[in-house]
Parts: C-alpha cells; sequence; structure tokens
C-alpha cells in the first residue's frame, strides 16, 4: 500500500533574505527538514506537459544558526554560502574560469 504525499507548510522568507523576485517570479518558502527551509523561485511560466507551477530551488536556510546553502539539486544541500554572494535567481556561485576572471 502506497502510502500518501505529505505536502510541506509553506513559511515566510527569512527576514535575512534581502532578494527582491525578478519581473513576473516570486519566492516560496517551505520546511524540508527539522531544522532546514527551502527557497524555491517560482516562474510565470506555463508548460504544456504540467498544471503546476514551475519552480527552481534557489537554495537551503538553517534558522537556527542563520545560514543559507547552495543547492546540489531540490533534495541535497551543497556548501555553506554567504547571502551577499548569491543573486535573485539562485544561490550557487558563478565559477569564472580563464579571461573571464579578469572582467569582474
Amino acid at each position: 500500500m502506497k502510502t500518501p504525499l505529505i505536502m510541506n507548510q509553506l513559511m515566510e522568507l527569512p527576514p535575512s533574505f534581502y532578494h527582491k523576485p525578478p519581473d513576473g517570479y516570486s519566492y516560496e518558502c517551505e520546511e524540508y527538514k527539522k531544522n532546514l527551509l527551502r527557497i524555491w523561485l517560482l516562474h510565470p511560466d506555463i508548460f504544456s506537459y504540467t498544471t503546476d507551477r514551475v519552480r527552481t530551488i534557489w537554495g537551503f536556510y538553517n534558522p537556527k544558526k542563520d545560514q543559507y546553502f547552495s543547492p546540489i539539486n531540490s533534495i541535497r544541500k551543497g556548501e555553506l554560502i554567504d547571502i551577499d554572494d548569491t543573486r535573485q535567481y539562485t544561490s550557487m556561485k558563478i565559477n569564472y574560469k580563464g579571461l573571464e576572471a579578469f572582467f569582474i
């Protein structure tokens, strides 16, 4: 017998999360684990194969330690990051290589 999927409870965005969503986008925050919140970026796009809202994982947040983590994927948190090193679309770091590093 299959167990029903449990919907995670939606939460407010962390107070230290200062990013404003891009035009047409919005953020959603849900409890993922006991000490971990998952922050989603909701897209304005509608895809033909689903009625669900299109969303991308922005990152993870530990409310007890006020720490942000970049995502490996939507279910695995990656490395600890500084909120100032993130962008409104994602918390993943940009890895500049070669000449790109000279133009930033």
